[in-house]
């Protein structure tokens, strides 16, 4: 019937981002976080490579915890809310790309600011093109205490811009922000 492929693909997605506790523990998060990033579409780069990393059968081996993911570019995946705890383990990510993630919204953005490791080591975030994104998932960027850029266009539920970017300035003094907004 018409419309079923949209929902097998929403329920494939969502398998696909199915948190596996014992996977990160049996290899680490990094490695953990990386096969979900690739599952679903994304790219990661690892600390002391220039490469970004998009072939899952091509992922690095080696001792347990060697690799850390150190940017994470999601353009066009399908990661959602549901595997975010992929993201809890991750310690030396500086860099996040968002753009056009059909799956990402506020509470997304919510959960990448609360992520402990994140507030302490991210350092750039882009988020384009994200049609769920609204003020409020801007807003509660504010606990990334070390953001020094955000850049943020073509972000339709973003209604209130003004009052949303002085705000958010007002939490993040040293903060960078680059807009391309209507």
């Amino acid at each position: 019937p018409p419309g079923s492929g949209r929902a097998f693909w929403g329920w494939l997605n969502a398998v696909f981002n199915k948190v596996d506790y014992e996977r990160i523990q049996a290899v680490g998060p990094d490695r953990a976080a990386s096969e979900w990033l690739l599952r679903c579409g994304a790219l990661v780069r690892f600390q002391g490579s220039p490469k970004w990393q998009q072939d899952y059968n091509g992922l690095p081996t080696g001792p347990l915890g060697k690799h850390k993911i150190e940017a994470i570019n999601a353009t066009d995946s399908c990661i959602m809310y549901r595997g975010f705890d992929y993201l809890d383990g991750l310690e030396h990510v500086t860099d996040i790309r968002l753009e056009k993630c059909m799956y990402i919204q506020d509470e997304c953005l919510q959960r990448l600011s609360e992520t402990n490791n994140l507030q302490k080591s991210l350092l750039q975030l882009k988020i384009i093109s994200c049609g769920n994104v609204t003020d409020r998932g801007i807003l509660a960027l504010h606990k990334l205490t070390n953001l020094e850029y955000l850049y943020l266009s073509d972000l339709p539920g973003i209604r209130e811009k003004e009052l949303t970017f002085h705000t958010l300035q007002q939490a993040l003094p040293k903060l960078k922000l680059e807009l391309d907004l209507e």
